[in-house]
């Protein structure tokens, strides 16, 4: 089912990105470049790990982790994070908690459109991507 998932996605629109990066506590300046950035996710397979690259002009980064298992991670604005993937209704939940908070990253397919929908607390943002 993860391997619906596999491919290279582009961004396309964002809708209450800079809310949510707020909410998550990202300082001014790395919003500002965050909210023109259009990054390239790749989604690929490694054996039993999923691999998930974010690329942009501003910062790049690499996850590797297993389906169902923690793992330490730390993100593109420097959150170190515990978290946890999951493959529940065909929908890749990713859960990270830091410091006492917690964010949910869903990521859903349909054909070549990818939706991912960032949720802390009451904000909600949604980020959608096309497959290149």
């Amino acid at each position: 089912m993860v391997e619906s998932f596999v491919g290279t996605w582009k961004l396309l629109e964002s809708k209450n990105f800079d809310e949510y990066m707020k909410a998550i506590g990202v300082g001014f300046a790395t919003r500002q470049i965050g909210n023109v950035t259009k990054p390239t996710t790749i989604i690929s397979l490694d054996g039993d790990r999923i691999v998930l690259q974010t690329q942009s002009t501003f910062k790049s980064t690499e996850v590797r982790f297993k389906l169902n298992e923690e793992f330490d991670e730390t993100t593109a604005d420097d959150r170190k994070c515990k978290s946890l993937v999951t493959l529940e209704d065909g929908k890749l939940k990713h859960l990270q908690k830091w410091d006492g908070k917690e964010t949910i990253l869903v990521r859903e397919v349909d054909g070549d459109k990818l939706t991912l929908t960032l949720t802390l607390g009451d904000v909600v943002s949604t980020r959608h991507y096309e497959r290149a």
